[in-house]
């Protein structure tokens, strides 16, 4: 026997093996993923979705012929477990496994490479035999600096996470020292967490979570309740915290209101240095005009006028012939019908740049909407004094004709008789 024919026939023995004896490891029971364990694990822990998991693996044709192997290399293969960046088959098979475990898989089609296949290496449609050692696995380093580790237990829905600003409803159960401190139902607005006694390291999660993923959260002591500690909930300094945290719902805040968020921080920021050199004054003032022009474009676009105001107030206290500037309060009080102030605003544009066509639109604008604004105060005034006038009229008809009832009254009491005996 050739070793091509003791090859072809060793794989179809373990197909046929797996094929018969092989458990049923698909989520519909259809018998697209089958598997056998031959060796056990040493650990009773699996990998959850968004782990790191090692592994050694070959991979046959159902004819035997082996088409990749990470041995051959020597070197494992790294994968986030669950994220789509393997065949479905394994996906679904390594969440099955063990620390140390060994299984084989039998991926049907649908579960590997399908009618594509993968040139030049695997045919169309083809029926896949995969030997797996997992190594090991981590959970989700999510800034890639071991403050935060996130494990899946439940996937979530869709593709859409919250972002700062958005309104949140979770539920939280916080371990720490064998014991849990906090379980409760909040609501909250993402980034202000710590006023409702949460850690900050679960604000920065929940912008990778989706609606109604249910997670493990592993926070380091910077990103839990750091040096202070939460002697409300019995917590020391620099304390090691751990999480379980489901989405429920959310909210998300609009693209402007984010920003708005995010330039009121820089301004925050930049207000509070102090002792910087001329040259770096020269810098921060040039950020911090730069921030008030887009919070002021941001409250614009959310139609609150007046905040808008406020920061061209300050950007112009920073620049006072700034165009952009100018002609960003002049929209603002036009559209609080402030139609004099804004003119005059369009106005100063012109007066810094005479080529600004936009400002010259919107002082024609001014000048109509002043005209159908009088034309409508004189409509309602005239509509006004004819009502007070009809009013005055009908008051001094009804006087008139109450004086001539009483007269005839009087009259009336003088020509009739006095009756003896009265007085």
């Amino acid at each position: 026997m050739t070793t091509d024919e003791a090859t072809k026939n060793e794989g179809e023995v373990q197909t046929a093996a797996l094929a018969e004896q092989g458990e049923d490891i698909t989520p519909n029971q259809d018998r697209g993923v089958l598997k056998i364990v031959k060796r056990p694990g040493n650990e009773e822990k699996s990998p959850m979705i968004g782990d790191k998991v090692y592994v050694h693996y070959k991979g046959k044709l159902a004819n035997g012929k082996k088409f990749d192997s990470s041995r051959d290399r020597n070197e494992p293969f790294i994968f986030s477990l669950g994220k789509g960046q393997v065949i479905k088959a394994w996906d679904i098979g390594v969440a099955t496994m063990k620390k140390g475990e060994i299984c084989h898989l039998l991926c049907k089609p649908e579960y590997a490479y399908g009618s594509a296949g993968s040139v030049p290496k695997i045919p169309s449609n083809a029926t896949l035999f995969f030997e797996i050692e997992l190594l090991d696995f981590k959970g989700e380093d999510l800034f890639e600096d071991g403050g935060i580790i996130r494990r899946i237990k439940r996937k979530g829905e869709g593709y859409s996470n919250p972002n700062e600003g958005a309104t949140v409803e979770i539920h939280l159960e916080g371990f720490y020292g064998g014991r849990i401190f906090d379980c409760r139902d909040v609501t909250f607005i993402v980034g202000e967490g710590e006023d409702h006694d949460i850690p900050i390291g679960i604000d920065k999660a929940l912008e990778k979570m989706q609606r109604e993923e249910y997670c493990i959260l592993y926070l380091g002591p910077r990103y839990g309740f750091g040096d202070a500690g939460k002697p409300k909930f019995g917590i020391k300094a620099n304390a090691e915290l751990v999480y379980e945290v489901t989405l429920k719902s959310f909210e998300k805040e609009s693209k402007y209101m984010q920003a708005v968020i995010q330039y009121g921080k820089i301004v925050s920021w930049l207000e509070m240095e102090y002792g910087l050199s001329e040259r770096e004054s020269k810098e921060a003032e040039s950020f911090l005009l730069a921030a008030f022009l887009n919070l002021a474009m941001c409250y614009l676009k959310l139609r609150e006028y007046i905040k808008a105001v406020e920061c061209c107030d300050k950007a112009l206290g920073l620049d006072q012939v700034n165009e952009k500037g100018l002609y960003r309060r002049g929209e603002a009080r036009l559209l609080m019908n402030e139609f004099e102030l804004a003119k005059c605003d369009f106005q100063k544009v012109l007066d810094v740049n005479p080529q600004n066509k936009a400002a010259k639109t919107q002082i024609t604008v001014c000048q109509k909407k002043m005209k159908e604004h009088n034309e409508r105060d004189r409509r309602i005034y005239a509509n006004m004094f004819k009502k007070f006038a009809e009013r005055d009229a009908k008051e001094a008809s009804r006087a008139v004709g109450e004086s001539e009832v009483e007269k005839a009254t009087c009259e009336e009491g003088l020509k009739a008789p006095v009756t003896e005996g009265k007085v």
